[in-house]
């Protein structure tokens, strides 16, 4: 299986290839810079993989929550790719995508994934890491960060600027054995989740290439 993703839905952006578990990825940390990298990101993995558009099974893209813009590009582009290519595409949770990276780094397999929603606000999912999949323990939601809970007892490993802007208040809501403020979301860890077995029911068409923004009123952000 080929799949090329995606994910600009915070201060990083980044694409990888997946190639039949291989994944060659670009990444950088560019605020207000995603627009003009990602395309050349999108090139260059694909020609160091040595491959087309046309030679993908499908366009897996971190469909938020996130910034407003930067969720808005990753949708659009993987729409433009798969409809030029005639392919499905795969919406992956960048908190889902987080929380993987989280996992793999640290070797914890339970994974709370908070990202700064700012208006005072948090984005932020629960996660079981285990077998390469990253399983929700609840829904993902939008809310104050002291009204953050955990959906079962346990201590948890923390990850994402959430974390930072909110540490002492998460701490209290949710026992922790460390915390990754620095930490983003990378397109090579929306591959992996995309190509997992598991998800090939969540392959959709194009034009159902929908962004997650976890609330009606929108904090536009340039990235």
């Amino acid at each position: 299986m080929k799949l090329l993703a995606l994910d600009t839905a915070t201060e990083a952006c980044s694409a990888a290839v997946w190639v039949d578990g291989a994944v060659l990825e670009r990444y950088e940390l560019a605020p207000c810079r995603h627009a003009a990298l990602i395309l050349p990101m999108i090139e260059a993995v694909l020609a160091e993989a040595g491959l087309t558009p046309l030679q993908l099974d499908a366009i897996a893209f971190g469909r938020g929550p996130g910034a407003f813009t930067g969720v808005r590009i990753a949708v659009g582009i993987a729409q433009g790719i798969a409809f030029a290519a005639d392919l499905p595409v795969v919406p992956i949770s960048t908190l889902a995508a987080l929380a993987l990276g989280a996992a793999q780094e640290t070797g914890c397999s339970r994974i709370a994934a908070v990202l700064d929603a700012r208006m005072g606000e948090v984005y932020w999912g629960v996660y079981a890491v285990a077998d390469g999949g990253a399983k929700p323990l609840g829904e993902e939601q939008v809310c104050a960060p002291q009204s953050v809970i955990a959906p079962i007892s346990g201590h948890w490993f923390g990850v994402g600027n959430g974390w930072t802007a909110h540490a002492a208040v998460l701490a209290r809501c949710l026992p922790m054995n460390g915390w990754q403020g620095e930490r983003c979301p990378r397109a090579g860890d929306v591959a992996r989740l995309a190509a997992a077995p598991q998800r090939r029911t969540a392959w959709v068409s194009a034009d159902q290439a929908l962004p997650v923004y976890l609330r009606n009123k929108i904090v536009s952000k340039s990235l």
